[in-house]
């Protein structure tokens, strides 16, 4: 057995289910509803969503804060004060996550961490495949697992079509006039993490299954993928025709593992009902 323990945020999407399965420990992160804030993973999203529409609010989102790390790294020392943690953080300049985290650590030689610049499956992807190459080698050492992961972050790619631009704007990552425009012109942005920062860089028109297609295609232009894996996910609302057609479209471009995730509260609450998602990494 390792001597390591995985840490991230809930923004990373990935499921407490999925998160006892590779021995990762999740930080909440949070969401404001009106007056009452909740952690993120502790509501379904849809019915945090009609929540919403009945108070007649949008829901707002906040980072995981010291205490919320305090209280992870606190208990897995309590439990095995011999491991070492690697936190592996939601993108620095999205959150005050990071800066958290640091301040929790003050004074613990026991944790390493780096900004994976990736938010939602973006990070996800990192996490899970940085679980799995500690599970193959569980005598490899913290700095070699930190250098292999953030090689690997480098290398992973990550766009998004936000179902509802409204959830973008009140979030404060779309201007106004950015809104009223792709509003009025029926445009569907294609939004990526570049340098940590969520880039709007391309528009697409039309319905969403061909633009759902076309992000797939945006993104494989990039670079030679990994075709081992590709992570997809959808925020509820996504229809069924949509991720139908994604999935085939993966598997036709060759890749051999295709898994689905959907969004909780946090980035629910970002890209709104009805969106979709693609992250892979590029080949060594």
């Amino acid at each position: 057995m390792s001597n390591i323990v995985i840490v991230t945020e809930s923004g990373s999407d990935i499921s407490a289910a999925e998160a006892a399965e590779l021995g990762v420990e999740i930080v909440p992160m949070h969401v404001s509803i009106g007056d009452v804030t909740i952690d993120d993973g502790s509501l379904d999203p849809a019915e945090m969503l009609e929540e919403c529409r009945q108070l007649g609010v949008l829901p707002h989102t906040s980072g995981s804060m010291p205490a919320d790390f305090a209280a992870v790294f606190d208990c897995i020392h309590a439990e095995r004060p011999d491991a070492h943690i690697l936190y592996i953080a939601y993108s620095a300049v999205t959150t005050c996550s990071f800066e958290s985290a640091r301040t929790a650590a003050e004074g613990r030689d026991y944790i390493s961490m780096f900004d994976s610049a990736h938010v939602t499956i973006g990070l996800g992807l990192v996490v899970r495949k940085t679980a799995e190459h500690l599970a193959a080698n569980p005598d490899i050492t913290i700095s070699e697992l930190l250098e292999w992961s953030q090689a690997y972050a480098r290398r992973v790619r990550m766009g998004f079509i936000p179902g509802d631009l409204g959830y973008l704007r009140a979030g404060g990552r779309l201007s106004n006039a950015a809104f009223v425009g792709a509003t009025l012109l029926r445009i569907k942005p294609i939004i990526e993490l570049i340098d940590g920062r969520l880039v709007a860089t391309k528009k697409l028109r039309g319905k969403m299954e061909p633009c759902a297609l076309g992000l797939i295609d945006h993104l494989l232009v990039q670079g030679t993928p990994d075709t081992s894996t590709a992570f997809l996910v959808r925020s509820c609302g996504l229809p069924l025709a949509i991720q139908q057609a994604a999935e085939k479209r993966v598997h036709e471009l060759g890749f051999s593992e295709v898994r689905w995730y959907d969004t909780q509260n946090v980035i629910t609450s970002h890209c709104g009902p009805g969106s979709f998602a693609f992250a892979f990494a590029l080949a060594e």
